[in-house]
């Protein structure tokens, strides 16, 4: 087993992989930026070092700073987290070099499921089902539009290096296709340094279901079972659920299978989850791998018991996993709620800030994961996720009670949150039916907005 792990990330998953490493006896490194210097995973890490300024590109992307304290540290691996460089395929290439292990898959695996165009072969290569569109990536505009053309709109247009809905056009006529081809080629490049883009069709109105999937070196590849993320704002997750109520037992069992599949044929080790999307009629597409753990992985951990940072750790130590599929049993209902310092009555402006006074509801079922604290500052330079307000529940509706509960007992003083209107959204009659899809939100948010007291007007 490891015996020092360097933590390259902040926030709440910071600490979420602090705590798993101390459980584990493992020594912590924690590497920060100026902006971060009275963080808590800085505070509560073995030793912390600052690698840069405030900017994310002169220190939690610095991959030569990182790596130096690494390996001045004495560390043998190194943990990403989400976002910064956790699916950067030259970073785990580095880590390898170095003799550090990268505590997730390797830099290949990273490359060729990182492009969605390519992944998108491989699954069909696999048989897994995926949504009909060009076969590999659009050289230019207008061969997209015929493309685009044949397969019949509307399409969706994408980034193969895209993410976070970024470099991604819906698209529902002919007239508009160059115009958004180019505006979301050019979005690409800016975002990603890569112009290459490829097209589906439009699933419209679908639910939008992943799987958390765990592989390790021996050949072992399970599923936890699947998350229904169909709570977005322009790509965006809000709010997460496990179990999904949309899938019935032996639509879990098909979709966990195409799961493992994928995983299986990208030669996956570690953690990871496949997202697809369910239409109407029941029939499932692959859309994309995550290569590394997510942020609503606390509601797989609620429903199987599982700690899936520490099965992380153990993959990369060349354990193998500590369980079977057939030790997979989902227990009750769990549910997240992203908190963002964010104004959704001001079209979801950001609003970072000195955290005034905090108080994080408890209970029975209640876990929250946040880094912040009272008189902490909420940085501009990052993203802005304060917390994650998590409950499981016996049933689906003992979770959304709770989750209000908690909701209701949450403050934080200083600036605007989204937390008033994640509350309006569990008492909506469609989600506590349990029917909303990717395009709840879009159609529902001003009705939400005027029943709610988020926004500014009420800090004032």
């Amino acid at each position: 087993m490891f015996k020092r792990v360097l933590i390259a990330n902040r926030g709440e998953i910071a600490l979420r992989v602090l705590r798993a490493c101390r459980e584990m006896d493992i020594d912590t490194v924690a590497v920060y930026s100026q902006a971060d210097a009275d963080a808590l995973h800085v505070q509560f890490a073995g030793s912390a070092y600052c690698v840069g300024p405030a900017k994310a590109a002169d220190s939690y992307l610095n991959m030569d700073a990182i790596l130096t304290v690494a390996k001045a540290a004495g560390c043998d691996a190194i943990h990403p987290g989400y976002g910064f460089l956790s699916e950067n395929d030259a970073f785990a290439d580095a880590c390898q070099e170095e003799g550090i292990a990268f505590i997730g898959p390797s830099g290949d695996v990273i490359r060729s499921m990182g492009n969605k165009a390519s992944a998108r072969a491989l699954m069909q290569k696999a048989g897994v089902p995926v949504v009909p569109g060009s076969d590999g990536p659009v050289p230019d505009a207008q061969t997209a539009k015929a493309v685009a053309d044949s397969i019949g709109y509307p399409v969706l247009i994408k980034a193969s290096a895209g993410g976070g809905g970024r470099g991604m056009r819906r698209v529902y006529d002919a007239d508009s296709f160059i115009s958004l081809f180019e505006e979301a080629r050019a979005e690409s490049v800016a975002c990603f340094g890569s112009g290459e883009m490829y097209l589906e069709k439009l699933i419209l109105d679908p639910r939008h279901i992943e799987f958390q999937i765990l592989a390790d070196r021996h050949g072992n590849v399970i599923h936890l079972g699947d998350r229904d993320c169909s709570i977005q704002r322009r790509n965006q997750k809000m709010l997460e659920e496990a179990p999904s109520k949309a899938l019935t037992p032996e639509l879990r069992e098909q979709m966990g299978a195409a799961a493992v599949a994928a995983a299986k044929a990208a030669g996956y080790e570690n953690a990871g989850t496949i997202e697809f999307v369910l239409d109407g009629e029941g029939h499932f597409y692959f859309i994309e791998m995550n290569t590394r753990i997510q942020v609503e992985h606390p509601i797989t951990e609620m429903v199987t018991g599982t700690d899936l940072v520490r099965e992380q750790i153990r993959i990369a130590a060349g354990l193998p996993l500590s369980l079977t599929q057939e030790d997979v049993k989902l227990q009750g209902h769990a549910i997240e709620c992203r908190i963002n310092a964010e104004d959704p009555a001001n079209g979801f402006r950001p609003c970072p800030g000195k955290t005034e006074f905090l108080h994080l509801p408890g209970g029975c079922g209640v876990r929250v994961d946040s880094a912040l604290y009272t008189g902490y500052e909420l940085s501009p330079f990052y993203d802005s996720l304060a917390a994650k307000i998590i409950v499981h529940a016996p049933t689906r509706l003992e979770a959304i009670r709770r989750m209000r509960r908690a909701l209701e007992e949450l403050i934080v003083e200083g600036y605007a949150t989204n937390a008033e209107l994640l509350h309006q959204i569990l008492y909506h009659p469609d989600f506590v039916r349990g029917s909303c899809t990717t395009g709840f939100l879009d159609r529902e948010l001003k009705s939400l907005l005027s029943w709610s007291r988020c926004g500014s007007e009420e800090k004032q």
